[in-house]
């Protein structure tokens, strides 16, 4: 043993092998030490000091941002650690709302975990803060203050892993909170509903919004038909909700405790995926012969298209107009399926079932209505159905597997491998390779579109020359992504983008692990699926061939356009009403907003605006002006934007809010 690289931990040698804190080292010595601020994938925050340990020489210290060195002798478990964590968790669970039985997260609550192995059993402490409005203006998530920690993993996660700084902590000392843009709504903000901030949330301040009581209600009302669609990445997750093994394919299973549940169809999302690519890449072909907008970006990711719609609003020509794999099946089962089961569209209900957050919202989406009926009615997470297979008293693990229904049961490989970042992009080409020559080795798999990485890239030899991709996961990556190719840094002819770490199978409405390693056996085992399908291409879907001839005609055509395709455009960050900063007053008062979206405070609006509060409070001319912000007047190029009741004064400059103000107070007798 090499005596330089041992450290002892409870006078234990353990080897240092480039570990970066004690607290790896210590889970490598199979010694757990509570902590609800460290995520592996995030940044070192050290701020609930759960995991504090003794090390000889120094004492107390935080083991998630404390090195280690050879020769180090930490102990994790002295009396004055355990009282120290039980004081920290008691005055934790003073402020902490504890309708435990009514919480979402109590099966896998870290706080109700803590408290148990400490023994706490007691609370000396009295509640201090008062309790706060619960947020459930969000289609997709449930935000309740009252049971926030202030671990900062959500906040971590937003800004660090997605860039969009949605929520944050605001404030100072006992006041600080953890709180979307300007004390809004999520759903007020520039929130993505991605939903991995729920995913790392340690307690039930962030849940996912269920609509399971809705669900159960439409399946118990003999008047209605009830179909569901099962997302590919749902398959290797769901058993992990029943102890079964980490990416155990359960499809079988699935199927049974549907049909038991009262669904009266059971369908493959993994089909509308092999339409998608069918459609995908026809578009593709044609922008790349004809002179379209290349890149063509993947729109399979309704949270990366409402960050692009927010964030990246020149790119939305590029990205692909066809719908997600849960849009087309809803949109094609509501125009097939109510003369197939003997019922009309409003009285059919589809529901999906996804391992996403993100889709509650994209169902409610105007483009997703027919007839004011929306495509899809429903969308549960694989949390969501878990549970609705446990309150029916299913035994998940104990079924006899069944089949799906046919035909949009039936699917290829290509529709089951959407479930992981770079999945799209595979399928794509196994679309393609006949029609662009491309050489794919017989197990129809590219590696170079695979892997864990947050960026990869691949170029191919086709008919119509290079074709160069890029598949990225992560919406910060994306973006940066994005600037390289508005900048002309990189060029690409498609990009794949997902905005959960790991595409589909680490979406944040999957089961809750801590365990990276879980997420890889998802992601292989979707692999595994498509191995064992008959089929691994797209067009030798035989019931998608049977539906361009029964009713798409052709990829492309009029009618997929009608059925599977739609739009996107540019959408405000930050929604609904102004920020005032003025006193109330019954005084008819000259109006004046400063613009502080994003590319007008990138321009300097905050200096405006500040400028603005100083130059009325210091000449006296509060009962003149009334001074808000604005979060979009929609010209982006122009700002920053400044109005003084009629006139609005574009790229607007310091000398140029002093004159107009002096002008307009003037006018006013000041």
């Amino acid at each position: 043993m090499d005596t330089e690289k041992i450290v002892y931990i409870n006078d234990r040698p353990v080897v240092w092998e480039g570990e970066t804190n004690i607290l790896a080292l210590a889970r490598k010595a199979h010694v757990e030490i509570p902590t609800f601020c460290y995520h592996s994938e995030l940044s070192v925050y050290g701020a609930c000091r759960l995991c504090l340990v003794e090390i000889e020489g120094r004492g107390l210290v935080t083991s998630c941002s404390t090195a280690p060195f050879e020769g180090m002798r930490v102990k994790t478990h002295t009396q004055q650690i355990l009282k120290l964590r039980k004081v920290i968790i008691e005055m934790l669970l003073a402020n902490h709302n504890r309708e435990c039985t009514q919480c979402d997260r109590s099966p896998d609550c870290k706080l109700r975990e803590i408290s148990y192995k400490l023994g706490v059993d007691k609370i000396r402490f009295r509640q201090t803060r008062p309790l706060k409005e619960l947020d459930t203006g969000s289609p997709c998530l449930v935000r309740d203050p009252n049971k926030c920690v202030l671990c900062g993993d959500c906040v971590r996660f937003c800004s660090e892993v997605q860039g969009i700084g949605a929520i944050d902590f605001a404030n100072r000392g006992e006041g600080v909170v953890v709180t979307p843009a300007y004390g809004k709504s999520l759903a007020k903000v520039d929130c993505v509903h991605c939903g991995q901030c729920a995913a790392v949330c340690p307690t039930g301040a962030l849940t996912i919004r269920s609509q399971t009581d809705q669900v159960w209600q439409e399946l118990q009302n003999p008047a209605k038909k009830v179909v569901v669609q099962i997302a590919p990445a749902v398959r290797v997750a769901l058993g992990e909700m029943f102890n079964l093994p980490a990416g155990e394919i359960t499809t079988g299973r699935m199927i049974a405790a549907l049909r038991m549940m009262g669904f009266d169809r059971v369908f493959d999302t993994s089909f509308a995926a092999d339409l998608t690519v069918i459609e995908e890449a026809n578009e593709f072909l044609k922008r790349k012969t004809t002179g379209g907008n290349l890149p063509i970006f993947t729109s399979c990711c309704p949270a990366w298209v409402k960050f692009a719609e927010q964030s990246y609003p020149k790119l939305l020509p590029h990205l692909s107009s066809c719908r997600s794999p849960q849009q087309i099946f809803g949109s094609i089962a509501k125009e097939q399926l109510p003369e197939q089961l003997g019922t009309d569209r409003k009285n059919l209900i589809v529901v999906s079932v996804m391992p996403c957050t993100a889709k509650k919202f994209e169902a409610l989406r105007e483009e997703f209505r027919t007839e004011n009926v929306p495509d899809v009615d429903f969308v549960l997470t694989t949390q969501e159905l878990g549970r609705m297979i446990k309150e029916a008293g299913i035994e998940l693990g104990n079924l006899e597997p069944e089949s799906m229904d046919l035909p949009m049961g039936f699917a290829t490989g290509a529709g089951v491998i959407f479930g992981n970042s770079g999945g799209v992009s595979e399928a794509v080409l196994r679309y393609a390779a006949d029609k662009l020559n491309i050489s794919l080795p017989e197990s129809i798999v590219l590696q170079d579109v695979r892997g864990s990485k947050s960026l990869r890239e691949a170029e191919l030899d086709t008919s119509i020359g290079k074709l160069r991709m890029a598949v990225v996961h992560g919406l910060k990556n994306a973006a940066e992504l994005s600037d390289r190719i508005q900048n002309g840094e990189v060029y690409y002819d498609i990009v794949e983008v997902m905005a959960c770490p790991g595409g589909c199978s680490g979406g944040a409405g999957q089961p809750i692990v801590s365990n990276p390693l879980v997420r890889k056996e998802r992601t292989t085992a979707l692999y595994n699926a498509d191995k064992m399908m008959a089929l691994h291409r797209a067009q030798d879907n035989p019931f998608v061939t049977e539906l361009y001839k029964v009713l798409l005609e052709e990829p492309n055509s009029h009618k997929a356009h009608e059925l599977l395709h739609t739009h996107y455009q540019s959408r405000k960050r930050i929604e609904d009403e102004e920020i005032n900063f003025s006193a109330p007053s019954k005084e008819e008062r000259c109006k004046v907003k400063v613009c502080i979206g994003t590319s007008c405070f990138l321009r300097g609006a905050q200096e405006i605006l500040a400028h603005t509060l100083k130059t009325v409070e210091e000449n006296g001319w509060g009962r003149h002006f009334e001074v808000a912000a604005t979060f979009c007047t929609e010209q982006c190029d122009k700002g920053p934007t400044l109005a003084i009741g009629d006139q609005v004064i574009h790229k607007a400059k310091i000398e140029d809010v002093t004159a107009a103000l002096s002008r307009e107070a003037q006018l006013r007798g000041a």
